[in-house]
C-alpha cells in the first residue's frame, strides 16, 4: 500500500470537491482547478476528507495511487492559499520590470527580453531584482519560474544571472587560482 496514497486529505472550509466520471473539480476562494484521473483509482469525498483508493493491485494502479492523492492535495492548497516562487536577479545592470502581462528583463544582452505571462499566473516585481511568480496551479507556477530562470541561469564564477531565492550556487575560483 502506498504510504502517501493512503493518507486522507482534509478539506478546509470553503473548498468543495466534485468527482465525475473522469474529472476532479476543486473550487475554493482563489479559483477553480480541474484534473482528469485514470480509472485505476477510486476517489471519494466523505464529510470533510477526500480518500483515494486503488481498484486493483496492478503496477499502474499502485503508481497512480500516490500521484492522484498529491495532485488533489496540491489543488486544494492552490485554491486556498496558492503557490509562489521567488526569483532573484544579480548582476550589474540586470533588472526586471512588469508592464501589463509582459515581463521586461535586462539581462546583459544587447536587447531587453520580453516574457509573456499567461493569464492564470501572476508576476510581480519587488524592486528591480526580485521577481515573484504566483498562482493556484503548482505545476504552472514552477514551469513559469523555470522558464524565466532559463533566460539567464546563474553562472558559477561571479554568480550573475537569475536564481531561485533558496538556491545555493556552488562558486568556482577563476583562472588565477588564488
Amino acid at each position: 500500500m502506498s504510504r502517501i496514497g493512503k493518507i486522507p486529505i482534509d478539506l478546509p472550509k470553503g473548498v468543495t470537491v466534485n468527482i465525475t466520471d473522469s474529472l476532479i473539480t476543486v473550487e475554493g476562494p482563489k479559483g477553480k482547478e480541474v484534473q482528469d484521473y485514470q480509472p485505476q483509482v477510486g476517489i471519494s469525498v466523505k464529510e470533510n476528507t477526500v480518500v483515494v483508493t486503488r481498484k486493483n493491485d496492478s503496477k499502474k494502479a499502485r503508481a497512480y495511487h500516490g500521484l492522484y492523492r498529491q495532485l488533489i492535495r496540491n489543488m486544494i492548497i492552490g485554491v486556498t492559499t496558492g503557490f509562489s516562487r521567488t526569483l532573484l536577479i544579480s548582476g550589474v545592470g540586470y533588472r526586471a520590470e512588469i508592464k501589463g502581462n509582459i515581463l521586461f528583463l535586462n539581462l546583459g544582452y544587447s536587447n531587453p527580453i520580453e516574457f509573456m505571462v499567461s493569464d492564470d499566473i501572476q508576476v510581480a516585481c519587488d524592486g528591480q531584482t526580485k521577481v515573484i511568480v504566483s498562482g493556484i496551479n503548482k505545476q504552472r507556477v514552477g514551469q513559469t519560474a523555470a522558464e524565466i530562470r532559463s533566460l539567464r541561469p546563474p553562472e558559477p564564477y561571479k554568480g550573475k544571472g537569475i536564481k531561485y531565492d533558496n538556491e545555493m550556487i556552488k562558486r568556482k575560483i577563476g583562472k588565477s587560482g588564488a
